[in-house]
């Protein structure tokens, strides 16, 4: 009874250590594919699932099912999964009776339990009942690190936010810890596959373990690292374009539109002149959306149109054809930027002017970096009011061209509906009428990522005239065109829009996935282009985000890198040089002592399950005592070895059986070799169990933290 409890026990210890490192993959892999809710959910389906399996795989009903039968079953309590997360999020009763939040939180819950479910119940399936089920298992692990490894290299470096703000704050890199996770639980993964076998296959079990580092180099160099998606960028990242912009997809299926990487960073904004926005708002400008191509609006194919815009990158200044007017009430700001994942064209801050290309000081974080001159606004809207639009210059052909919507009657109906109710005074003025359809919108629209309307022939049209439901994309078309039906000159453009309140009083400003946005613009007379951005009242998206100040800051003080900030950390260095040096000393070698006892230990308590029947009966003595002298029992000077036995057998009565035959076969009263290996273990076994029953919790804390425990051994 007492062998069969002390087998069960280090079964299940090693089912637990098992599940812990299969589930933090689980864990790592979806944190930049969902919110919190559905890693801390993939992480419980996967731990659930590994205690299944290990614990109750050969015994009934599992025992008498095939393992495709497992997997398969597998597979459809996915589906079944997926189907409930869909129907939390489609039907309104959850939404109503809690809220959209909970709803979208629980259907990511439930998405993500059913995928760790399927994937670890296929996995530790086949880890049990094949040979090379368990390669599989332990490519897994290293496959979902390497992918969050390569969201590093792709500018994703504050994730997972944990090990970011720890790293960060203390100038490391994120992805040597990650890397070092990575290491340790494949290492771990390889040395449990090892020990739950006997020595007669350790060469094969090393075997696997060299071709399983072999195949993934291979695989990393003939297929590079695995890059993941980092956001629903409404067309903003992806490979430069060297000339002006070319037809494009339908933006409204633009990306996947959902919400999972919002706080990815894609660019660090380092403003070298201050400036806040009246609107709350800083926007960066990078194409727009202006010559309606028979479907709906696309790039302009016209040199006439858009001649702000500067829509490729160069190594050289680059400068826009057409500044916009009103220089008195506009602010001349020079702002830095530094791209962490590849844009398309060139953004930057409202209204951008001219573009000059910069050193980069990080290839390895940066793709590119640039200068940006714009006229920023500092006019408020009451400005606006009484202005003329268009420009004088503009032919009759680019007049019409900025005018041209849909052929439906139904946006020049609504429009002049919304428009109705002005004052007198404001009937004829451009500006009250815009701001009469952007009222209209914010008031009964509802912002979603959802694609409801992509695949119709005008998705503007659909979501206008059906739900109301839709994200930026929805919004800026649907006003531009009618803004458009009432004679006024509008574009889409998109860039990104980012809260000021985000700068938090610095020069920096990061710039994250989720402030890809799309907004309307109407050209003023002496102006130029303003934005009357819709802003809905009501959301299904919970649009906040972490700022990431030591991100932020850390990002802005590598581009910025000015004389003032390496003088600062000249001096910085300067002055503690000597003392940081002999602390690293002193860190390197205490480490180093620790890691040299940790291994000395292990080794000590390990090696009698290796050794030969000769020596058997000398190391599993000291490896008991080894354990006892770790709970604060080790011989005195002077006691003999029976003596201290009857002590510690209050702890460990096991020890007196032990201590005896250890005597008897040194003093040559008895044969090592009669003695059965497998006898050793189980009074080694016994020993262990008895000091964990009777020790008190605070000295087998202790017992686990001392890494020189084994010094008073004697």
């Amino acid at each position: 009874m007492t062998i069969q409890a002390n087998h069960s026990s280090q079964h299940f210890l090693q089912t637990s250590l098992r599940a812990a490192i299969i589930a933090s993959s689980f864990w790592v892999l979806s944190l930049p594919m969902t919110v919190v809710s559905g890693s801390i959910a993939a992480f419980a389906g996967c731990l659930i699932v590994c205690y299944l399996i290990d614990l109750r795989l050969y015994k009934h009903p599992l025992s008498s099912l095939r393992t495709s039968t497992i997997i398969i079953l597998g597979f459809l309590c996915w589906l079944l999964t997926l189907l409930f997360a869909e129907l939390v999020v489609s039907t309104a009763f959850i939404a109503n009776t809690s809220s959209p939040l909970i709803a979208f939180n629980l259907s990511e819950s439930a998405k993500w339990l059913g995928i760790s479910a399927s994937m670890t119940l296929s996995l530790r399936t086949l880890a049990h009942r094949t040979s090379y089920g368990a390669v599989v298992e332990i490519l897994f692990v290293a496959t979902a690190f390497v992918i969050t490894l390569a969201a590093h290299r792709n500018g994703m470096i504050h994730r997972p936010f944990f090990i970011g703000d720890f790293a960060l704050t203390r100038g490391i890199d994120p992805s040597s810890i990650l890397m070092a996770f990575g290491c340790g639980a494949v290492l771990s993964l390889s040395t449990l596959l090892i020990a739950e076998n006997n020595q007669k296959r350790l060469p094969y079990h090393f075997a696997v373990l060299g071709l399983l580092c072999f195949s993934l180099l291979v695989y990393v160099r003939l297929f590079g690292i695995p890059t993941p998606k980092t956001t629903d960028d409404l067309g903003l990242t992806g490979q430069e374009q060297n000339g002006s912009n070319s037809q494009r997809d339908n933006p409204f299926r633009d990306g996947e539109n959902e919400n999972n990487d919002k706080e990815a960073p894609v660019a660090i904004v380092v403003f070298r002149d201050d400036y806040e926005p009246l609107n709350g708002s800083y926007y960066f400008r990078e194409s727009a959306y202006s010559e309606f191509n028979g479907a709906m609006l696309d790039f302009t194919t016209q040199d006439e149109m858009d001649r702000d815009l500067i829509e490729h990158f160069s190594n050289s200044r680059e400068e826009s054809e057409q500044f916009p007017g009103a220089e008195e009430e506009r602010k001349a700001v020079r702002t830095s930027i530094g791209m962490l994942v590849p844009h398309r064209n060139p953004f930057g801050l409202e209204s951008p002017i001219a573009y000059e290309n910069t050193a980069n000081p990080n290839n390895l974080r940066f793709k590119r970096t640039y200068d940006t001159y714009s006229l920023a606004p500092e006019y408020d809207f009451e400005y606006l009011i009484g202005q003329e639009t268009g420009r004088e210059d503009w032919s009759d052909e680019i007049w019409q061209e900025y005018l041209t919507l849909p052929n439906d009657a139904r946006y020049k109906t609504l429009a002049e509906e919304l428009i109705t109710n002005l004052r007198p005074e404001y009937t004829d003025d451009p500006f009250a009428k815009a701001w009469a359809i952007k009222t209209y919108l914010d008031e009964n629209g509802i912002y979603s990522l959802k694609n409801e309307h992509a695949y119709e022939s005008d998705p503007a049209g659909s979501f206008l005239f059906g739900d109301l439901t839709g994200y930026c994309m929805h919004f800026s078309f649907a006003a531009t065109y009618l803004f458009r039906s009432i004679g006024i000159p509008a574009r889409v453009g998109i860039g990104y829009s980012v809260p000021a309140s985000n700068r938090a009083g610095g020069s920096a400003l990061l710039i994250q996935a989720i402030h890809g946005h799309a907004w309307p613009e109407v050209y003023f007379k002496d102006i130029g282009w303003v934005i009357i951005d819709p802003a809905p009242q009501q959301t299904l998206v919970d649009m906040t985000t972490d700022p990431q100040d030591s991100l932020q800051q850390l990002l802005g003080d590598m581009l910025r890198d000015d004389a003032s900030f390496e003088d600062f950390l000249s001096s910085q260095q300067s002055s503690f040089v000597q003392l940081q040096t002999i602390l690293s000393i002193l860190y390197t070698l205490t480490a180093l002592v620790l890691i040299t006892a940790y291994l000395i230990k292990l080794y000590r308590l390990w090696i009698p399950t290796f050794a030969s029947n000769e020596n058997q009966y000398r190391l599993s003595y000291r490896a008991v005592l080894d354990r006892l002298s770790a709970v604060g029992l080790s011989r005195g000077f002077g006691e003999s070895r029976e003596g201290f036995a009857d002590r510690a057998s209050n702890t460990a009565p096991s020890i007196r059986p032990i201590t005896n035959t250890h005597l008897a076969i040194a003093l040559g009263s008895a044969n090592h070799a009669a003695q059965d290996q497998q006898e050793w273990t189980l009074l080694g076994q016994s020993v262990r169990k008895e000091i964990n029953s009777n020790t008190v919790a605070w000295r087998k804390i202790s017992a686990a933290l001392n890494p020189f425990s084994w010094l008073l051994t004697k």
